[in-house]
């Protein structure tokens, strides 16, 4: 009896120690319901609120964005933007940059460079060693200041070999070593020249190229125009006074390097460009599309200009043009390719070169209006629509060309010369015979493999595929 009553002792201290040590670590436990003390304190949670709320205002896609309560509020912004966005599918455009500043020089054209747009071709079979051949060199630049040009070859970079793993990323450096070579018998081979330039902060001069070709009962006006950017919009004026004032009948715009950039001066040149321009002044040039709530704010504060875009005097058009042919490439985007949109309804459009980019969606930028952080936010935020209602170029596919021809014949000509192959392309379509070069300009053909469709620069923000417009 005494041993029965010990053991019930014995057990009985047993479940009330384990009753006791149970109720303590209940009441040291976090409720589920309580966040952790790392998010309570996290400096990122109003940054991020803000983010939310103001993509959930302004964002195009703003019905696919989750509620507030299932985003990680405590991630860094710079990452906390980007998953609020639609699939990768949708929308393959929206950024967001920590400064402000920053993000408003990169729209502007400015920034750290050496100056050159490449494309990447292959030097042999393998797919593996890569040439950099030069697009253009931006005046005024480091690298135009060096002697670059047009058609230079660049065989190796701080004495590295270029190849498909390392071309995009091998002009990163801020002072950078090239060895150059030359494209002979259809062969990259060095020629063991090379030259040292450093970058620096610049203002890119879209403005490539410009000229009047006389062509058997034609004069033919070429641009060569890289990036949309209001800065220059007097100096597109002045070429298109040259061109009228010289008689220009036919028009070729070489967008092929030309990413996109302000709507208001894709607009300009839709004006300087649009047939019978004078009958359509006042009417619709295109339209922008907005998300459901952003729209709502628009109707009630603003007015019809908000949406349409009406077409305005330009005493610079050309005004006798029936058609313009438009040279494009991967590179082709945003504003460019809104340029060939606004035309189609008015005129024959004709497509030289290689799909389009393919993006009919456009941006502003937002900032906190408090100034509490610096952020520079550049969401998608509206879709446009020509007179026709139409943008179905919004694909991976964009527009395509109607002569389907690629920039990988060598060695480049300079452009605007009549023999460059997309622009001696275009002349043969205006009839009577192609391009004869004088016996100095005759050189034997060859076509090569390049790496990708797009051509890059040395500076990645400068690659950027942009239509941009202030909202106020």
């Amino acid at each position: 009896m005494l041993k029965h009553f010990n053991r019930m002792k014995k057990l009985l201290f047993i479940l009330s120690l384990s009753a006791f040590f149970f109720a303590c670590k209940k009441e040291t436990e976090t409720p589920k319901e309580m966040p952790p003390i790392s998010s309570v304190t996290s400096p990122n949670i109003a940054p991020n609120k803000w983010i939310h709320e103001v993509m959930k205002y302004y964002y195009l896609w703003s019905d696919s964005i989750p509620v507030l309560s299932k985003t990680d509020t405590v991630a860094k912004p710079t990452d906390y933007f980007y998953t609020l966005l639609a699939s990768n599918k949708t929308d393959r455009f929206s950024w967001i940059d920590e400064s402000y500043t920053n993000l408003q020089n990169q729209l502007n054209g400015i920034s750290t460079v050496l100056g050159v747009k490449n494309n990447a071709f292959y030097i042999d079979n393998t797919n593996t060693r890569i040439a950099l051949v030069l697009a253009y060199v931006l005046k005024g630049s480091p690298a135009e200041k060096a002697g670059l040009k047009r058609g230079d070859i660049i065989l190796k970079v701080d004495n590295q070999t270029i190849t498909n793993a390392n071309y995009t990323t091998i002009l990163a450096n801020q002072t950078l070593k090239l060895e150059l070579g030359d494209f002979t018998d259809g062969a990259f081979v060095s020629n063991g020249r090379s030259v040292t330039v450093t970058k620096v902060e610049l203002q890119a001069n879209p403005i490539l190229a410009d000229t009047i070709i006389s062509w058997p009962g034609k004069k033919v006006g070429y641009l060569a125009y890289s990036q949309f950017l209001t800065s220059f919009d007097d100096s597109l004026r002045a070429i298109f006074g040259r061109f009228k004032t010289a008689g220009v009948n036919e028009l070729v715009l070489d967008f092929r390097y030309n990413g996109g950039g302000y709507v208001v001066s894709s607009d300009l040149i839709t004006n300087l460009t649009v047939k019978d321009a004078a009958a359509r002044v006042g009417k619709l040039m295109n339209k922008k599309v907005y998300n459901k709530t952003y729209t709502a704010y628009l109707e009630k504060n603003s007015t019809s200009s908000a949406f349409e875009t009406l077409f305005k005097s330009e005493p610079n058009n050309l005004g006798t043009l029936n058609r313009v042919f438009v040279l494009t490439a991967g590179n082709t985007a945003s504003a460019s390719e809104l340029v060939i949109n606004n035309l189609l309804p008015f005129m024959e459009v004709i497509l030289i070169g290689e799909n389009t980019y393919g993006k009919n969606v456009g941006s502003f930028t937002i900032t906190d209006p408090n100034k509490r952080w610096d952020f520079g936010l550049q969401p998608i935020t509206f879709l446009t629509e020509n007179a026709d209602k139409k943008s179905n170029y919004g694909t991976v596919d964009g527009f395509t060309p109607n002569y389907k021809i690629a920039d990988n014949v060598l060695p480049y000509k300079a452009l605007g010369n009549p023999a460059e192959t997309y622009l001696s392309k275009a002349l043969s379509i205006m009839g009577y015979v192609a391009y004869q070069p004088s016996s100095t300009e005759r050189s034997p053909k060859f076509t090569k493999t390049l790496a990708s469709k797009e051509s890059f620069s040395d500076n990645k923000w400068l690659d950027r595929k942009e239509m941009w417009m202030d909202p106020k």
